[in-house]
């Protein structure tokens, strides 16, 4: 346990390298640092063409909307 206070840079690297590492207190597993789950790979533009944003997209609310918002 203290040696992993001591270095936990050094294994945060090797755990972000794709290393499993146990953390142990008096020879028992309290703790395993693992590497971060890979992210899915997201590809921009993909919903392209399913929405159109409204021209009056910015246009200023009615004062009823506004008075549904509090103000």
């Amino acid at each position: 346990m203290h040696e992993a206070k001591t270095q936990l840079s050094q294994l945060l690297r090797r755990a972000s390298a794709g290393e499993s590492i146990d953390i142990e207190r008096r020879g028992v597993v309290v703790a395993r640092l693992v590497p971060p789950a890979s992210r899915s790979h997201r590809e921009f533009g993909t919903e392209a063409g399913r929405f159109e944003v409204p021209d009056d997209f910015d246009a200023p609310l009615s004062d009823e909307q506004m008075e549904a918002f509090g103000g």
